[in-house]
């Protein structure tokens, strides 16, 4: 029985899936009688590289190429064209494998093949060399001069998976050949041709069932095709999900929706039973990682507005459940820690220890809130007051827990009555502080925020102490620059103007020595003049107790 991949081998250019680019170019050349001497095919595995050099040479030495229904595609029905497309001996078409036939030895005697003419007047020589890239430097050198000056009707086709390894060590040969670039096929393209498969075989599958194998074809169409023949083998019926999570050794999808589930609620003890199942089960654990991240991937396209290919439809439930728990940001972020750790997961020598340490890492990890819904939990409306900066939005991360639900505050209103004057002593401005704040939060909530943590230390003549009551260097600050707007507050209270003086936190560290300035320093400062700039997110990250992000 011919394998699935080897039967459904496509035919004529026409039949290539998603190389139509290559499929035309190739056809044009045959048909005007303008193919080039040597070709370079590049691209992944199981993508009709070999296949359309097989084709080619088909449309080259088809023995019906006059009457054929499109110009310059091969009939795929006469002797010539069925001994190409199956592979058997054929004299003027020669395939050779360059992983076995690397040597300079083997360039030479190809060499002196492909002096000798075709079988047949009319008739061409194709030599199709796979893995090309396998060769010599010596052997490209040997090549060389017959790629330069190549005989009437002789064509060479060099396929290959890494091109950057000829351009390395052969870089000539390229410029005397023509590069084709195959494209990787898409989970929707392979879903399709199987589709065409099964039902020229009389067969069927469950729709999840082929995202899965096309998921794990990863591009290639002869994978694909390879994989679905296994599964057709192991069993009788339609071919399911679970039958092709069985062949594979797939990672089922309620283990990925279990670390959506962890991840989303910071529950840090299940991370421990869910790999010790997954080592229990004999999964392997770069796998597991490497699909965990496309489950992230499909939850930040989702987001955004995208949606990713090839999931089926449980992942496809557990996607959209999952979204609105994890936005964006921390989806991004999430994702930022796996490929951290995705180098130490292939060279560790305990990987069940690195692959616990990132779900852990990923659980524990702390959440980001945007500024616009700070603002609004304060009951300051997004874009009223002072904008919250230009450039980037500024985001705020919650350092310990999610950020918890916030009254909003109401906006003070200065008294009515107008304040009655009289003389400024230390007694009469403690007993009218509360008032103070009071007008200060009217004028400016982060003014208000900075004076309800500080205290008046005393009065001497027209000069005021004051002092904040913690030792952060950032209050101290805040208050010195806002003294003038503190003076005038204080001056509608007593009858001559006053002079606000500062003490406590902050004065000493301002007189000491700046000490050499580093990384973390310099982000400090930014983010220091980040909130002077802006009153309203100053306090709204004093007022909620959050870690500022750049």
């Amino acid at each position: 029985m011919i394998a699935l991949a080897r039967k459904y081998r496509p035919k004529r250019f026409s039949d290539l899936i998603v190389q139509e680019h290559i499929g035309a170019a190739l056809r044009g050349a045959v048909a005007a009688g303008r193919v080039a001497h040597g070709y370079l095919f590049a691209g992944p595995r199981g993508v009709g590289k070999t296949t359309a050099a097989r084709i080619l040479a088909m449309a080259l030495n088809c023995e019906r190429r006059a009457s054929a229904a499109v110009a310059g595609e091969p009939c795929g029905a006469c002797d010539s064209c069925t001994r190409i497309w199956t592979g058997a001996v054929n004299l003027d078409v020669v395939e050779l494998d360059a992983a076995s036939n690397r040597g300079v030895d083997d360039a030479r005697d190809l060499r002196e093949r492909a002096m000798y003419a075709a079988s047949a007047e009319g008739r061409h020589k194709v030599y199709i060399v796979d893995e090309a890239h396998m060769l010599t430097r010596e052997a490209w050198n040997a090549l060389l001069k017959i790629l330069e000056e190549p005989p009437s009707r002789v064509v060479f086709v060099f396929a290959t998976t890494e091109p950057q390894k000829i351009a390395q060590s052969a870089a000539p040969i390229l410029s005397r050949l023509q590069r084709f670039d195959f494209r990787r096929i898409g989970p929707h393209a392979i879903v399709d041709r199987l589709k065409q498969v099964l039902a020229a075989e009389g067969l069927s599958a469950d729709d999840d069932a082929l995202r899965l194998i096309a998921r794990s074809a990863d591009g290639g169409m002869r994978d694909g095709l390879s994989i679905l023949d296994q599964v057709v083998s192991f069993g009788e019926g339609p071919v399911t999900a679970a039958r092709v999570r069985e062949v594979l050794g797939l990672i089922s999808d309620d283990v990925y929706g279990e670390v959506l589930r962890l991840v989303a609620e910071r529950d840090t003890k299940a991370v421990f039973p869910l790999v010790a199942r997954l080592v229990d089960e004999g999964a392997d654990l770069g796998e597991f990682v490497i699909g965990a991240g496309d489950v992230l991937r499909a939850v930040l396209l989702a987001n955004l507005g995208g949606k990713a290919e090839g999931l089926t439809e449980a992942m496809a439930g557990l996607v959209e459940r999952y979204c609105s728990l994890l936005p964006a940001p921390d989806v991004v972020r999430l994702l930022a820690v796996l490929t951290e750790l995705e180098p130490q997961l292939r060279t560790s020598g305990n990987a069940r220890l690195v692959v616990e340490l990132l779900l852990l890492r990923w659980a524990m990890m702390s959440r980001t809130v945007e500024l616009e819904e700070v603002l609004r939990a304060l009951g300051k409306e997004p874009g009223k007051g002072e904008p919250p900066g230009k450039g980037s939005p500024a985001v705020l991360r919650d350092a310990v827990s999610p950020l918890p639900p916030s009254p909003a505050v109401p906006p003070a209103v200065s008294p009515p009555i107008p304040p009655e004057r009289g003389a400024l002593t230390v007694e009469r401005l403690r007993g009218l502080w509360s008032r103070i704040v009071e007008d200060a939060r009217a004028k400016s909530p982060m003014l208000g925020a900075l004076l309800e943590r500080a205290e008046v230390v005393s009065v001497d003549g027209i000069g005021v102490s004051i002092r904040p009551l913690d030792t952060n260097p950032v209050h101290a600050e805040g208050l010195e620059r806002q003294r003038e707007a503190l003076a005038l507050l204080v001056g509608r209270y007593v009858t001559e103007p006053v002079r606000i003086k500062l003490q406590g936190a902050g004065s000493g560290e301002r007189s000491a020595r700046p000490g050499r300035l580093t990384e973390e320093g310099a982000r400090a400062e930014r983010l220091k003049a980040l909130r002077a700039k802006d009153p309203g997110l100053s306090a709204a990250v004093d007022a909620l107790d959050l870690e500022l992000l750049e």
